[in-house]
């Protein structure tokens, strides 16, 4: 094979790589010359050695320069480059961007990009700060329930809130969702309502409640800023008051059976210690009357008692006995001597 051929077959093969390239990137190219984007056809074969989408930084740098975001943040295609490659969605920070812009809300393209990265949707934040939405408290997507509160007389009131909120762009990054916001909220309604002497104050002006939560800064360290709070519905519950006070009467009336009982239970045990002590002292009465046989015989012998004394107290025993009979006193008889 001679010199000549071989040259020609390497021309051949430049030039197939040549309209390869054309073909690939002439297109791109054309559309960042008339768009004035300023990427060559050099940059954009760099672009796919670096493993970056050239058709994704050229959108976005033609929708940069078209709304004139290059002259206001200087966004240029290393940039757009770098934050691909660092994984973030170009084309959403490009178009969140431009939001603002028109908007005239404060973000430049480093701040729109650490959002992007962080993993916050920068767009929707942008449209949010735009267009401010509502968000329901408690949020029905986890709960079908209210916020239930007590007023100051005990009638609870089961309300429903809407928060309207924008966001805070400067505090997006590392700032609170939406759940902080709305269990802040609630917390608050909660609290504005306990606080307020009477549950007809709260029917009569729940704007009163509105403006108690509102006042209280309850956006703070959170990726919104609270625009109103609007109670939606409000309704009466239970009476709770009147319930926890039937609730400790009838606490009270087992503490006082338990008290009754215990002094019943004193008083019969006092009574069977008397009992007790009653048949210990007949006892000894029984003892000492033994002893009145043996008092009797020792008085005949030593001259002491005669026989008309003891007849005496034969009489007088006898009478003892009558008279205990009669009035009943038991089976108890004077002991016979």
């Amino acid at each position: 094979m001679t010199p000549y051929i071989i040259g020609g077959i390497f021309v051949a093969i430049v030039m197939l790589v040549i309209l390869g390239l054309l073909a690939r990137y002439l297109s791109l190219w054309v559309q960042c010359y008339f768009s004035k984007a300023g990427i060559s056809l050099v940059d954009l074969v760099i672009m796919s050695i670096r493993k970056v989408n050239p058709s994704v930084i050229v959108r976005g740098k033609i929708m940069a320069v078209q709304s004139g975001l290059t002259d206001s943040f200087a966004i240029s295609s290393k940039a757009l480059q770098a934050h691909y490659l660092a994984g973030g969605n170009v084309q959403k920070v490009i178009k969140a961007l431009v939001a603002a812009h028109k908007a005239k809300i404060d973000i430049d393209w480093q701040v729109a990009q650490a959002i992007d990265l962080a993993g916050r949707d920068v767009l929707d934040a942008v449209q949010t700060s735009v267009n401010p939405k509502v968000i329901d408290c408690p949020d029905p997507r986890k709960t079908a329930g209210t916020l239930d509160a007590v007023a100051g007389d005990g009638i609870q009131l089961k309300a429903r809130a809407r928060v309207t909120v924008r966001t805070n762009i400067q505090q997006l990054i590392g700032g609170a969702t939406e759940e902080t916001v709305i269990a802040r909220v609630g917390q608050g309604i909660v609290q504005a309502i306990g606080s307020t002497p009477s549950y007809k104050l709260v029917l009569e002006n729940p704007d009163m409640i509105s403006k108690t939560v509102l006042n209280q800064g309850l956006e703070a360290q959170t990726a919104f800023e609270i625009v109103s709070i609007d109670i939606a519905d409000i309704d009466i519950g239970e009476n709770i008051g009147a319930r926890l006070q039937a609730d400790q009467a009838e606490a009270d009336v087992r503490v006082a059976q338990a008290r009754a009982e215990q002094r019943r239970a004193g008083a019969a045990a006092r009574e069977q210690e008397m009992v007790a002590q009653s048949q210990k002292n007949r006892a000894e009465v029984v003892l000492a009357e033994a002893e009145v046989p043996r008092a009797i015989v020792e008085g005949f012998r030593s001259g002491k008692l005669g026989l008309m004394d003891y007849y005496k107290l034969k009489n007088v025993q006898a009478d003892t006995s009558m008279r205990t009979a009669i009035a009943g006193v038991g089976d108890q008889v004077a002991p016979s001597i």
